[in-house]
């Protein structure tokens, strides 16, 4: 392993270590959330045939990734769901999910930066990205979008923490206004915590475990707001019990 890396920061909820710089596109009333019959049949075969052997690939072979908890799933085959995920890595938290939870087909809430390119917006959108809308307008698609993945049995991924910092090892803080989805339409939550854990003959190389937990469900007998605070903390502490299995840090996170 190389030498350790030092990133200085100063707000948990907000800062950003992505070594991207783009432009972000404005989601408004004009976007297409919703496609035709024929660019559906393409993003399905995009998504859980043509990319999955890479997918698989790549993980393996960079990480030595491991799933812990994946038979807490088999019973949510035809059920749509939420999953909640730690922002660890720009590339692989697109795919991680997804190879867990094949051969349903899974779909990422992500921020507009991710289909601002304009030569890999149409792949990014067919692999399941869902882009946060910029006005009201484009809230209403958004969310017939969510419900209409939901209804189908598809599972939703959100990152909660919303800001990538590569390999960092514990959960950051995050607000409750996420776990609005799962409440509004009464659908199970799980998360996945990806650790950083040691392996190799002198212990120095690193190897993503993956631990899923869940199902979480709505507690009828609070308010809305209460039920999403009361989601959000739930999985927010199993996160970080889960987070304290990593063992090896690449990457040392100090506050200024």
């Amino acid at each position: 392993m190389k030498e350790k890396k030092v990133i200085y920061y100063t707000d948990e909820l907000n800062d950003e270590f992505s070594s991207a710089k783009i432009t972000p596109i404005k989601i408004d009333e004009n976007y297409k959330y919703h496609r035709n019959s024929l660019w559906n049949l393409c993003s399905l075969i995009v998504q859980n045939v043509l990319s999955m052997p890479i997918k698989i690939g790549y993980a393996k072979m960079k990480f030595k990734i491991k799933y812990k908890g994946k038979e807490k799933l088999k019973s949510y085959k035809k059920e749509g769901y939420f999953v909640y995920v730690n922002h660890t890595q720009a590339f692989a938290d697109t795919f991680i999910p997804s190879i867990s939870i094949y051969p349903k087909r899974n779909f990422l809430i992500v921020n507009p930066e991710n289909i601002s390119m304009k030569f890999t917006k149409n792949i990014i959108e067919m692999l399941g990205a869902i882009p946060i809308p910029g006005d009201k307008k484009s809230m209403e698609n958004f969310l017939k979008t969510i419900d209409t993945h939901i209804q189908k049995g598809h599972s939703i991924t959100i990152y909660p923490e919303a800001h990538i910092w590569p390999y960092y090892t514990k959960i950051r803080p995050f607000k409750a206004v996420s776990f609005a989805y799962p409440v509004d339409l009464k659908k199970p939550v799980f998360c996945m915590t990806n650790t950083y854990q040691s392996y190799g003959k002198e212990k120095d190389k690193i190897k993503i475990v993956t631990y899923i937990d869940g199902p979480f469900f709505v507690n009828e007998d609070l308010s809305r707001k209460e039920q999403k605070q009361d989601l959000r903390d739930r999985v927010y502490n199993c996160m970080v019990e889960r987070s304290k299995n990593s063992n090896i840090e690449y990457i040392k996170y100090c506050r200024k």
